[in-house]
């Protein structure tokens, strides 16, 4: 019996059988893909799948028989982790990988520490399979057979299963593929329309020809629809909902960005105890915007382009990596031409994210970085929080008057656990059963973010600096996975949390600003990164450049990510329209004409401001050579 079994198992690896099985089980890895990432897909979309696996049997099959097998198991190996990548970093930052990231490898720190906390039991279904496979590989009686000499029939046979291939690929796939350039921002349709396989071919081809699928290469013709687009916006949202231009005209101003934290921890308690007091006084006592939102889902480098330009972040930290000699009207070369003394101060290396190159372009006054930091405490390899903050205020006290200053915080970086803190009392709150949870630990790190910035609040006021400055402060992005099980859990899913909701919360971070005379202020139209800037120069009567963002007090009611995301105060866009009151989506074409049109004015503003960006930033239009 045992010899019977081997024999049949020797014959079908042996056959062609063999590539057929291996392409069953690539298929039934695909579409767990698509389900536990862009969800429920058409069946052209699962046609299209099967097309691209078909074509990659028919080369198979037109191999030698030794090559066929080998050809077939590294194909399943490397689509398997292709599959397995895709999932992991779509659980981490909501988007597939590209090959533009390749250049990002030297930031791969920043995403290995969190894959531990990514995995789940469902991606060893990518590799069940190789199990049996070593498995088959230990049983001595099962030979790969090398033909010596194939038939005539067997050459022909090969021949038309690699012809067929060919003819396949350039009839079938290729054009599969193309169909990627249809949605140029929004990586989930592409997959829908042109499958992963056909994504990753494309996106490898849009490596080397990004710039010819942008809308603009001319640069006159960009500012051109740029005008009409911000003459529409000023007709539109003119009108302003607090007037105060001009009211910060030459006093200080202070940005702080605080790593990953969500709007949700505001005026939150867990056990009794809040977990941000000191944000949450700040925020009471002045502004809070609570609904800023982040245009893009990952990096702090994207949040920090967005504030400085007022334009988008392209791939994810593409633009300080690899576009880092770009020019834009950017917010330090504003306000040094406005005389304003000009810094930006973070507690790591140069070469993290590309910093040292992109501030030295940038022309900041006072470049400081870890190199220029005393070395104190360090949490999760970077300079801590209070580090960071007790040696700004030292130098901000120093520098000429009036000034503008950039503080970035990064303490509360995943995975949150405040590896290298020297006094634990520092996070006073008790987090009960999320202790030692990868939610629990993130709760913990806001608390200590929240207690350094209390820190750096006493510290400028103990320099005579607090009083008369302007300070700012934001989280740049996310910090937990869109449905992590214990946030939702803390956020009460259960009581009526509907899945917008859930989505937008990924979204919004925590947004406070003080306005020396401006007190007990609470916005709740939406805003965004892009907005910071224009509303700085606002705010301290400076002309402001080239900027797709708008005055925060003004009446602008709708923000987009960089994923054609939009967001209004009633409404939400992604892949189709919902309704922000109850998450229930709406059917565009059976909506009054009123409505339908305020919906697709809102779309065609984004996609302006989307090609626009996009343009600019692939292309450097902005730059006094592109004339």
């Amino acid at each position: 019996m045992k010899e019977k079994v081997i024999k049949i198992i020797s014959k079908i690896i042996n056959s062609v059988v063999f590539v057929i099985i291996i392409g069953i089980v690539i298929l039934g890895k695909t579409l767990l893909f698509y389900n536990q990432t862009i969800g429920e897909v058409e069946l052209e979309t699962i046609l299209n799948t099967a097309s691209f696996i078909v074509v990659l049997s028919a080369i198979l099959c037109a191999l030698p028989n030794k090559a066929r097998v080998v050809g077939a198991i590294i194909s399943d190996i490397v689509i398997s982790i292709l599959l397995f990548a895709d999932h992991t970093y779509y659980i981490y930052a909501r988007t597939t990988l590209s090959m533009a990231q390749i250049t990002n490898l030297q930031y791969g720190e920043e995403i290995t520490k969190a894959i531990p906390i990514l995995l789940s039991p469902v991606h060893i279904l990518y590799f069940v399979d190789f199990l049996m496979l070593i498995g088959l590989h230990y049983i001595k009686d099962i030979k790969i057979e090398t033909l010596k000499k194939a038939s005539k029939k067997t050459i022909i046979a090969r021949s038309l299963s690699g012809i067929a291939g060919i003819i396949l690929l350039v009839k079938i796939c290729i054009p599969i593929a193309e169909k990627s350039s249809n949605s140029p921002y929004v990586k989930d349709i592409q997959i829908k329309e042109a499958t992963i396989f056909g994504y990753h071919i494309f996106d490898i081809k849009s490596v080397f020809i990004k710039n010819n699928q942008t809308k603009y290469k001319d640069k006159e013709i960009m500012l051109k629809d740029y005008e009409e687009l911000k003459l529409e916006y000023d007709t539109k949202y003119g009108q302003v909902q607090y007037d105060l231009g001009g009211t910060l005209k030459d006093k200080n101003i202070i940005i702080v960005q605080l790593e990953s934290l969500q709007n949700f921890v505001i005026n939150k308690k867990v056990n009794g105890k809040e977990i941000t007091p000191n944000l949450n006084k700040f925020f009471e006592e002045n502004i809070e915007f609570t609904n800023m939102y982040m245009q893009s889902y990952t990096t702090t480098a994207d949040s920090e382009h967005s504030t400085l330009t007022s334009t988008y972040p392209v791939e994810n930290g593409m633009a300080f990596s690899r576009y880092y000699t770009n020019t834009y009207d950017d917010l330090f070369k504003e306000f040094n031409a406005n005389n304003y003394n000009t810094s930006y101060i973070h507690g790591n290396e140069a070469k993290f994210w590309n910093r040292g190159n992109v501030y030295k372009k940038l022309q900041v006054d006072n470049l400081i970085l870890k190199e220029q930091l005393e070395e104190q405490e360090y949490i999760n390899g970077f300079l801590s929080d209070e580090t960071v903050y007790q040696q700004s205020v030292e130098k901000i006290a120093e520098f000429e008057q009036p000034f503008i200053s950039f503080v970035v915080a990064a303490s509360s970086h995943i995975p949150f656990e405040l590896e290298g803190l020297q006094d634990r009392s520092k996070v006073n709150i008790d987090v009960g059963k999320y202790k030692n949870t990868f939610f629990g630990n993130y709760l913990e790190a806001a608390n200590y973010a929240d207690y350094a910035f209390g820190v750096f609040l006493e510290d400028l006021k103990q320099k005579g600096l607090y009083e008369d400055t302007a300070i700012l402060v934001y989280g740049d992005h996310n910090g937990l996975n869109m449905y992590e099980e214990n946030m939702l859990d803390f956020l009460k899913a259960d009581a009526g949390l509907t899945d917008v909701d859930i989505k937008l919360n990924f979204a919004n971070v925590l947004c406070g600003f003080k306005i020396p005379g401006v007190h007990n202020v609470k916005i709740d139209k939406p805003v965004s990164k892009l907005d910071i800037k224009p509303t700085l120069t606002y705010l301290c009567g400076i002309e402001d450049g080239f900027s797709l963002g708008a005055n925060m007090f003004g009446s602008k009611d709708f923000v987009c990510l960089n994923n054609e995301l939009i967001i209004t105060d009633k409404y939400y866009y992604d892949e189709g329209w919902y309704d922000r009151a109850n998450g229930e989506n709406i059917d565009i074409d059976t909506v009054d004409e009123e409505l339908k049109n305020t919906l697709n004015t809102y779309y065609e503003n984004m996609k302006s401001e989307l090609d626009i960006s996009n343009s600019i930033v692939h292309n450097n239009l902005l730059s006094i050579e592109n004339k």
